[in-house]
């Protein structure tokens, strides 16, 4: 029987160096007539002036601007909340999201929020929004999430000790600017981080259940553009070419997750950042290697067609042999990348191995993209593998 598959992304996307200089030439894509916009930021981005450039060609068209920097890394529910009571006395055309993937998130959830009927907790799940938004324009700060071309937003739920994604349509952005001059004073941890994150999206949606011609394309070349940038974009962050293959990597990598949806990485990492407040591409970076181990025995023969574009040699090599080599290689970045490997630096202990399995469980969405079920024993011994 053919499988199905679809994919749906922003409306457009633009991008190159200096490319936020034409957002003010650009809203006419939008489709409605701007009178008054609403900045979501973080204080790091306001203090680069990359928000006065904004707030400065908005100006010049009579533009009314109003600034918010109140989202929290890892938004929580409260914390979402509150910027909407702060922010939903007055009546924008536009939402810019304009930082990391809780920021670009957190403005398409408020985007909804002010549409919809509903309160945040019932927009939880997948396909629970019922109208659109306010037309959000998308432009990321970092190259990992990949939430400026996807359709999904993660709000963490601190009572619940976990993460959970708003999901739906009406998320994706009218306007998208991928400018890698916003990615050059990133500093090293997040550099890491976030890269390993894209990573991870990409890897995911090639070897998960639901992978397809479409986000084999976008995971393939999002791979080989990482791979291939990642490290000099950790040693030399100046380098503009290493951070447009890296921010372009990422962008093909919420394309591909878009399709094909991440798989049980994500799902075993969402209680982590839930409940130990670890951020989220450190979480992914720490169990990659491992759940592609537990999968291996399914995925051998998608995960050896993952080498050439990782560089790795294939001649020579039987596809189990090159599956191997693939998890040495990402092993052997997250060693060069400084990504922590034990658990236990975020106050994990073995008494809390089987309720982070519990609360992993809970990701159905997640785990059934994974190519091979994991019992509670299953997502157990993969923990205390990061038990060191």
């Amino acid at each position: 029987m053919t499988k199905l598959y679809q994919f749906q992304t922003a409306d457009r996307i633009i991008a190159g160096a200096n490319s936020i200089q034409k957002i003010g030439e650009h809203l006419h894509l939008l489709g409605t007539k701007v009178q008054s916009v609403l900045i979501l930021t973080q204080p790091s981005i306001k203090r680069l002036g990359f928000v006065d450039e904004i707030i400065s060609q908005l100006s010049s068209k009579g533009i009314d601007t109003d600034v918010n920097s109140d989202i929290l890394p890892e938004p929580t529910i409260g914390n979402i909340e509150e910027v909407f009571v702060k922010t939903s006395n007055k009546k924008y055309d536009v939402l810019i999201g304009i930082g990391g993937g809780s920021i670009l998130d957190t403005t398409k959830i408020l985007s909804v929020l002010a549409t919809n009927d509903k309160s945040l907790r019932e927009l939880l799940g997948t396909d629970l929004v019922e109208r659109t938004g306010i037309p959000t324009i998308l432009i990321p700060s970092t190259s990992g999430t990949g939430a400026e071309v996807t359709p999904n937003a993660i709000v963490t739920i601190p009572e619940e000790e976990l993460k959970i994604g708003v999901v739906s349509k009406f998320l994706l952005p009218k306007l998208v600017f991928i400018d890698p001059v916003l990615t050059l004073g990133l500093p090293k941890p997040i550099t890491a981080a976030t890269g390993m994150d894209a990573f991870t999206h990409s890897l995911e949606s090639f070897i998960s259940n639901k992978a397809n011609p479409i986000s084999d394309m976008f995971a393939l070349e999002s791979i080989r553009l990482i791979s291939s940038s990642i490290i000099e974009a950790y040693h030399h962050g100046s380098s503009i070419e290493a951070r447009e293959k890296m921010l372009i990597g990422s962008m093909y990598g919420g394309m591909a997750l878009t399709s094909a949806g991440t798989a049980a990485v994500h799902a075993l990492a969402y209680p982590l950042g839930g409940k130990f407040n670890i951020t989220h591409g450190v979480a992914n970076s720490m169990l990659l290697p491992h759940v592609m181990e537990f999968n291996m025995d399914a995925i051998t023969d998608r995960l050896s067609l993952v080498a050439e574009p990782m560089g790795i040699r294939t001649e020579g090599l039987s596809e189990v042999e090159l599956s191997k080599r693939v998890v040495e290689r990402i092993i052997a970045w997250t060693n060069i990348l400084n990504i922590p490997q034990n658990l236990q630096e975020f106050g994990v202990t073995e008494e809390d191995v089987p309720g982070l399995a519990v609360s992993a469980a809970q990701v159905t969405r997640l785990l059934n993209n994974n190519p091979k079920e994991l019992s509670l024993k299953d997502m157990e011994a993969i923990y205390r593998k990061l038990l060191i």
